[in-house]
């Protein structure tokens, strides 16, 4: 057993590669091989989002506080709220983030597949994420 105490592993701000607007991370649980599972809550301040991305064996995302959306490619913006889960099959590529006027957190959880959790894309882009952020 292992207790990670609170402080113990510092915040990390969302990398440039990988995020539009400010974006931390808090590591919850990191994987020592048989296990998989990562998990790390995620604050996204207003207009903040992910870019595009896939994870070869799904995510899970349940939103803790504020305002956000999800969307797979090819479909509509969904706006996801506290209390709400999110099941992202294997393989769908996807962007998550806050809305325009509100910041949002949620804990993300997916496995590694050979070391990898995720594959990234291009940035959502402005027009794509206005669209998004309209529906709030």
């Amino acid at each position: 057993m292992k207790i990670q105490t609170v402080g113990a592993i510092p915040s990390r701000r969302g990398q440039v590669e990988y995020f539009t607007g400010t974006v931390w991370a808090d590591l919850i649980v990191n994987p020592v091989a048989p296990a998989r599972l990562q998990a790390a809550r995620v604050s996204f301040e207003p207009n903040a989002r992910t870019a595009w991305h896939t994870h070869p064996l799904g995510q899970t995302l349940h939103v803790i506080s504020g305002v956000g959306c999800v969307q797979l490619w090819g479909d509509t913006p969904r706006l996801i709220r506290p209390g709400d889960s999110v099941w992202i099959a294997p393989g769908e590529k996807h962007w998550h983030g806050a809305t325009a006027n509100s910041g949002m957190v949620h804990i993300a959880m997916h496995e590694t597949l050979d070391g990898n959790y995720a594959d990234w894309m291009e940035y959502v882009s402005d027009e794509q994420y206005a669209q998004a952020a309209s529906g709030q």
